[in-house]
């Protein structure tokens, strides 16, 4: 198992900008993360009940959870989470998760 930092950024008032300032001002910053192995962002376009109040999900993704919290405490991690705090302030929530992942079970398969 892997483990990943998930941040949920809210939608901001101008989508536009903040698009512009995330990718150019905070992902080079953020993706210099010693350890780091794997990236997904994911642009949120609703939900099952229509809008949501969340505009994007970045994840990146560590070898545990030590590699992780090491990470987030060197240089680049603290030049990361000050250019968050820029960028999105408390619009911002940030978690970790142990991360694993499995391919669907085929149906078609008879049980054995």
């Amino acid at each position: 198992m892997t483990h990943k930092l998930i941040i949920l950024f809210k939608t901001p008032p101008n989508p536009a900008d903040f698009q512009q300032r995330w990718s150019t001002e905070f992902v080079p910053l953020a993706e210099r993360l010693p350890g780091l192995r794997r990236i997904t962002v994911s642009w949120a376009t609703g939900g099952p009940a229509g809008s949501v109040d969340i505009h994007l999900v970045y994840e990146l993704h560590f070898d545990s959870l030590e590699a992780l919290t090491a990470a987030m405490m060197s240089p680049a991690g603290v030049a990361a989470g000050q250019g968050l705090v820029r960028l999105a302030g408390q619009q911002a929530t940030l978690l970790f998760a142990e991360h694993s992942e499995d391919a669907p079970y085929d149906h078609a398969r008879p049980l054995a």
